[in-house]
């Protein structure tokens, strides 16, 4: 308890009670202040773990408030994913493309990975242009824009030009400055621990 409540001969439980009637009234004005009503952009980039798994996280929050959304997935195609599996199930409210060739330390051919990541792109500013399209997920673009495979002015157009009510994630590490400035939400997820370090492998419902 605080000197203050001590002062006041407030009780523990009317101590906590205050805090919290102060903490509402800041959230609440908040709250109030916020009044633009948009689509946004969130960006999730960092060398951490869970960049793809909020994004698809926003993806089942987004379909069960009856949106219409696309994936368009960058690098991931080589193996079946628990994400994969599961979103596929969902055929009319979502539009599912696996663009990738895998990891490019997996594929080793620079013309071979630009020419897949550019069919993703296509896909993806073909949604991005459609106001028919709620909810727009593009998994490890940010991987694709670090390497150069997609041009990044493009990308950035596409998204000034989208439909106004349009949300899109985009994820992956190492996301551009000038894509972390253009996003409404940015998080950079940092690594403190990692099984895979330890020698355990990938496992179903949590990396795959």
């Amino acid at each position: 308890m605080s000197r203050g409540s001590e002062c006041l001969g407030l009780s523990e439980d009317e101590h906590y009670r205050e805090r919290a009637q102060r903490k509402k009234e800041l959230v609440d004005r908040r709250i109030a202040r916020a009044t633009i009503d948009r689509g946004v952009v969130v960006v999730n980039t960092g060398n951490g773990k869970g960049k793809s798994s909020s994004g698809f996280g926003m993806l089942a929050r987004s379909l069960g408030h009856g949106f219409r959304c696309g994936v368009v997935q960058f690098i991931k195609g080589s193996f079946s994913t628990g994400e994969e599996a599961f979103f596929r199930r969902f055929e009319d409210e979502l539009d599912y493309h696996v663009m990738g060739e895998g990891f490019t330390w997996e594929t080793q051919d620079r013309a071979r990975d630009i020419a897949a990541a550019q069919a993703a792109w296509d896909v993806a500013a073909r949604m991005l242009a459609d106001p028919g399209y709620d909810f727009v997920l593009l998994d490890e673009l940010n991987i694709a824009l670090t390497k150069e495979y997609v041009v990044l002015d493009q990308v950035l157009v596409a998204l000034a030009a989208r439909p106004e009510r349009q949300h899109v994630v985009i994820t992956g590490r190492g996301a551009p400055d000038t894509l972390i400035e253009a996003a409404d939400t940015v998080t950079d997820m940092r690594v403190v621990k990692h099984a895979f370090k330890a020698g355990i492998k990938a496992q179903n419902g949590i990396e795959l």
